[in-house]
């Protein structure tokens, strides 16, 4: 009998240090996409988690946005950041024109319904999708709208992030919008698309509404008069199943709802992209200023 004693003791040991038993060992895995702004939230989800509960996390950056989507409904990754508007029309492929808060209701309710993924509340900033080009070039065209890059596209160079040349809510669906074209696509890197715009290199690129560069770069922003790109809203999404294992995620989650207005954001993004300090120490500072964490 004691020598079984002694056998339980040591499975229980071995389940307890090996097998994830303890709920230390719980590992939750925190998805990002390959930009500044993804990794910044992406080191917030992490740092709260393993700073607030007793579970671990496992961070996997640089993911595509329709594989990081793939990924939280095979149980690859727990939970992660995205958009209203490409959960809306890059993942759920809807097309008609609505209101921030109609995609988001939309949003929520399909994920829940059709792929058993939770969409929780605002978290305050609306990262949308904008064309920009340089001054000199806006002033000698007289560039203010979509609608007036139109009528010259055909004589400009266009550089963008990969997805935007491919995605339903990027460049092939703006063009049958505003009925234009553009003399070349090119591929151009997030980080570098500012040298190549201020290089010549490109004359029109692809910005974010956040884009910490964007408060030195000079650039021209046209406005969307049409109202293509929807709104891009940030969100934390987390597979149900996580939320049912681990509640206590959600209470933690939650604490950024509203927290990240478009201008917190930006400044966030500017201080990796401009001041070129590292993601995780610019997201573990925001979480220490603002008291959730200690």
């Amino acid at each position: 009998m004691k020598k079984l004693n002694i056998v339980i003791i040591i499975l229980l040991l071995i389940c307890v240090l090996f097998t994830g038993c303890s709920k230390r060992n719980a590992v939750v895995v925190v998805g990002a996409k390959d930009f500044t702004e993804q990794y910044i939230l992406g080191y917030m989800l992490t740092i709260l988690i393993e700073s607030n509960t007793n579970l671990t996390t496992e961070y996997k950056s640089d993911v595509a946005s329709d594989v990081l989507f793939a990924a939280s409904r095979t149980g690859a990754v727990d939970v992660f950041v995205d958009y209203t508007g490409t959960v809306y029309g890059s993942y759920l492929k809807n097309s008609e024109v609505r209101s921030a808060e109609e995609i988001h209701e939309i949003t929520a309710r399909e994920l829940s319904d059709r792929y058993d993924l939770l969409m929780r509340d605002l978290l305050g900033f609306n990262n949308t999708f904008a064309l920009a080009v340089r001054a000199d070039t806006a002033e000698k065209y007289d560039l203010k709208t979509i609608s007036d890059l139109a009528r010259v596209s055909s004589d400009f160079i266009f550089g963008g992030h990969a997805e935007i040349l491919n995605r339903y809510d990027g460049i092939p669906n703006l063009k049958i919008v505003y009925n234009m074209s553009f003399k070349e696509e090119r591929v151009v890197d997030p980080i570098l698309r500012y040298d190549a715009i201020a290089d010549d290199e490109v004359q029109v690129i692809e910005v974010f509404a956040t884009d910490g560069m964007l408060l030195d770069s000079g650039l021209v922003v046209l406005e969307d008069d049409k109202q293509f790109f929807p709104a891009y809203d940030g969100v934390v999404i987390i597979r149900k199943e996580t939320a049912q294992k681990h509640p206590e995620l959600l209470v933690e989650l939650d604490k950024l709802v509203g927290l990240l207005t478009d201008e917190t954001m930006r400044g966030l993004n500017y201080l990796v992209n401009v001041m070129g300090e590292y993601p995780k120490d610019v997201a573990e500072e925001f979480l220490k200023k603002n008291d959730l964490i200690g």
